[in-house]
């Protein structure tokens, strides 16, 4: 079968030939001439079946490339244009020098670079990363002392740049931080030295570290699992570092011992304080299957922020490099409600008692009527507790803490309102007959709670106007002057005489 040809590399050169192209397709082993139009091609280099490197001939306009064989000419249209391209201009290099094993990035700025078909340090190819009308990256081939740069395109080769190839000094260690760390590895080891820049593989032993941070005169790695003493080694491209010992040591579990608080809220966020033994570099702590955050961490105590957790008993467990401690309780408990409060008014001097009712308030540690801290606090059952009202003004929220958190508005009555004590300014008329029945104006203040009027404690009917005006019928009495006195729930007001005349 007569070769097959498919593609050229690039499409287009100079019409003074000498472009290098690239022909792919088939059939190409025993090729013994190739043509571009009428004219062959020179530098023919069948690189396997499917390739053939070659220069183009002189030539004009666009013509088709064809490949002879023993078996004929292939006749595929792939065709090549012969175009005026201005020759490659570089301008810059950077950087302008590199390691003698090569493998760095090197920027060649300049002009009309399109097209690049190579790039040459020396006589050594580089391999093109990125190509621009103006700008190469290119990844520099190993070499020797100063070389010259140039980059081939379909108008012809540039102008040369130099460029030095650096002998790398070979890296070496002066110290690791720490020396030691235990058998499971995963602990992070600091080397320190000189010519450290490239770091391409830490060795413990024969086993290699994850590389985290790499300067030229420091690297930190993630040490492997390992036993026993064994050789710290650093490789860049300038060769193997020196060795330093390293000791894989045995870490005890941790255990622990105390958590403080054992209980909190279902949101997380408070912060526990966890006590033990062998707590050095914990790892992860765990509140039953949810990682904490760890905010300090010493061989005998770690403090960590509570994730959150549905309303439960959850395991707490700390893992070191020494494995997994035993589990210690905690509670999370759920946000208080406050339904309501009885009575929903007291004195503004406070000290009565009053009854909330709700739900999770067992483990209630205060008790606030507004921005005041009561005292006296009993709990009766999760559902019930008692405290002593603080002194206080207006309507206020009543709100219970517990380590679960503090009560929010919900759908109850949680509010407590602080009256005045109730005064009694006049009485109109003071007097009246002793059958009772005359109406008796009450003028005063903080009248508008009233529950009770008596007439020298007999209990009389009233009815509350306004704040400061009620109106009571006087019942019956023996004649005489008796106190007239009011009663709200902020207590009672002061007596004023009422005269029963004879009837």
């Amino acid at each position: 079968m007569a070769p097959v040809v498919t593609s050229v590399s690039p499409t287009q050169g100079n019409p003074a030939g000498g472009t290098s192209v690239t022909i792919n397709g088939s059939g190409f082993t025993n090729a013994s001439a190739v043509r571009f139009g009428a004219n062959l091609a020179t530098n023919v280099v069948i690189v396997s079946d499917t390739q053939i490197t070659a220069r183009t001939p002189p030539g004009s306009g666009t013509v088709k490339i064809t490949v002879t064989g023993p078996m004929g000419t292939s006749t595929q249209n792939v065709f090549f244009s012969y175009t005026t391209v201005a020759a490659p201009v570089l301008t810059t290099l950077s950087p302008p020098n590199g390691p003698t094993t090569g493998g760095n990035t090197v920027t060649i700025t300049g002009t009309n670079l399109t097209g690049a078909t190579q790039v040459l340090f020396g006589p050594n190819p580089a391999t093109i990363l990125t190509n621009t009308p103006t700008q190469i990256t290119a990844t520099a081939p190993p070499g020797t002392s100063t070389t010259n740069v140039t980059v081939t395109t379909p108008g012809g080769t540039s102008n040369p740049l130099s460029y030095t190839y650096i002998t790398t000094p070979t890296p070496t260690i002066t110290a690791l931080s720490p020396t030691s760390g235990p058998t499971t590895g995963g602990n992070t080891v600091t080397i320190t030295g000189t010519n450290l820049t490239g770091a391409t593989q830490v060795l413990f032993g024969p086993n290699p570290a994850t590389i985290l941070t790499n300067t030229p005169t420091q690297i930190t790695a993630t040490a492997p699992p390992g036993t026993g003493t064994t050789n710290v080694t650093v490789t860049t491209p300038a060769g193997t570092s020196n060795s330093v010992p390293y000791t894989y040591t045995a870490v005890p579990a941790p255990t622990i011992t105390n958590l403080s608080p054992t209980n909190g809220p279902t949101t997380g966020g408070n912060t526990v304080t966890i006590t033990g033994t062998n707590l050095t570099g914990a790892t992860q702590v765990l509140f039953g299957a949810t990682p904490a955050t760890i905010l300090t961490n010493t061989p005998t105590q770690i403090t960590v922020t509570a994730p959150a957790g549905p309303p439960s008993v959850v395991n707490v467990t700390v893992t070191t490099a020494g494995g997994i401690s035993n589990p210690l309780s905690y509670i999370y408990v759920a946000a208080p409600i406050v339904i309501g409060v009885s009575p929903q008014f007291g004195p503004d001097t406070g000290g009565n008692s009053v009854t909330i009712t709700g739900s999770n308030l067992a483990l209630a540690s205060a008790v606030n009527f507004g921005p005041n801290p009561a005292t006296g606090l009993t709990v009766i059952s999760d559902n019930q507790l008692t405290a002593t009202a603080p002194p206080g003004t207006g309507t206020v929220v009543v709100t219970v803490t517990t380590p679960g958190g503090t009560s929010t508005l919900g759908p109850g009555n949680p509010y407590y309102t602080y009256l005045g004590a109730p005064v009694i300014n006049t009485l109109i008329p003071d007097n009246g007959s002793s059958l009772g029945g005359d109406s008796v104006t009450i003028n005063g203040a903080n009248l508008t709670y009233t529950d009770s009027v008596t007439f020298g404690g007999t209990p009389a009917s009233f009815s509350v106007l306004s704040d400061t005006l009620a109106v009571a019928t006087a019942p019956a009495h023996a004649a005489g002057t008796v106190g007239v006195q009011l009663h709200t729930p902020a207590g009672n007001s002061n007596t004023l005489p009422f005269t029963y005349d004879p009837a």
